[in-house]
């Protein structure tokens, strides 16, 4: 089944063929115990004990797709499974919230617009209480302020229908490897531990203290920040930081890195409005300062 067959829109045009291909799917998978459920309440539980067609096995990270729309959320889930990904399905915020409370996956992918309580409220209140659980967001809409506004919020990616699921198979892999290592492309750090102002990052341990709390960091923000102290004094442009916090051929666009600089510079800089660390390079990108001290614009 190519990626093709199975471009991901979410409208009822595409219905139909999303759920042939679910058919054609599993008509190629053998099932050993595992199943579409339906429990606590309508919530599908999609168990990742089909054998992937991929022939090199990965860890079984969870993966949680929240999604009003039943054919899109199975499709999905069918697809993430065969790439060997543990996948549960649930259809609104409050299943959501609700399963939070005693399991927690390694990602969401959470869609922007849903009936009740949408996707954006759910990542502002992750956010607000200092969770910095990774999320890949999915909206039908695909104007640029939809993603920036979910950036703004503190998503770690963004995804706007229709999508092939490859790609957004390969946008959780990336979110991943972002959470459990240093970004691709950046030069490992000696000793790990960076002193400005009134921050600590920790490379190593991936904290960030300011006056000595811990600072809740996502793993975009701690990519990017990353890649400033580990280039101290260097003007970056934006397509480097780019590639440097997102890994090479990211499809990341200069307007949302503008928008991961801002978030950036709201965790370390006494005054984000005046930032002293982070500064801008007209005409070229940014620069990290460490201790401070104003630059010239020539």
């Amino acid at each position: 089944m190519t990626d093709r067959q199975l471009t991901v829109t979410g409208s009822n045009s595409t219905r139909q063929f999303a759920q042939s291909s679910i058919r054609s799917l599993h008509s190629v998978h053998k099932k050993r115990d595992g199943e579409f459920l339906d429990g606590l309440g309508g919530l599908e539980m999609i168990q990742s004990s089909i054998t992937p067609l991929n022939s090199v096995a990965k860890k079984a990270s969870m993966i949680w797709v929240v999604d009003d729309d039943p054919e899109l959320r199975q499709m999905v889930g069918t697809y993430l499974i065969d790439q060997g990904y543990d996948v549960r399905c649930l259809s609104d915020v409050k299943q959501l919230e609700a399963r939070l409370e005693f399991q927690r996956p390694d990602l969401i992918v959470l869609d922007l617009m849903m009936p009740g309580d949408n996707g954006l409220t759910a990542l502002r209140r992750l956010r607000d209480a200092g969770d910095d659980l990774p999320i890949v967001m999915l909206t039908a809409r695909g104007e640029g302020i939809d993603r920036i506004i979910g950036l703004e919020q503190g998503a770690d990616d963004y995804l706007a229908k229709p999508f092939l699921p490859r790609e957004l198979s390969a946008r959780i892999e990336a979110v991943l490897r972002r959470r459990s290592s240093i970004p691709a492309g950046t030069p490992l750090a000696e000793g790990g531990d960076v002193m400005f102002g009134e921050n600590q990052f920790d490379l190593s341990a991936r904290t960030l203290l300011r006056e000595g709390k811990p600072v809740v960091i996502t793993s975009g923000e701690f990519s990017l920040l990353a890649a400033f102290v580990q280039h101290p004094h260097r003007p970056l442009s934006r397509e480097r930081l780019i590639e440097l916090a997102r890994g090479p051929g990211s499809d990341t666009d200069s307007r949302s890195m503008d928008v991961q600089v801002s978030r950036v510079r709201k965790l370390v800089e006494p005054d984000p409005a005046r930032p002293r660390y982070i500064q801008t390079v007209w005409g070229y990108g940014y620069v990290f300062v460490p201790d401070g001290e104003p630059r010239s614009r020539a």
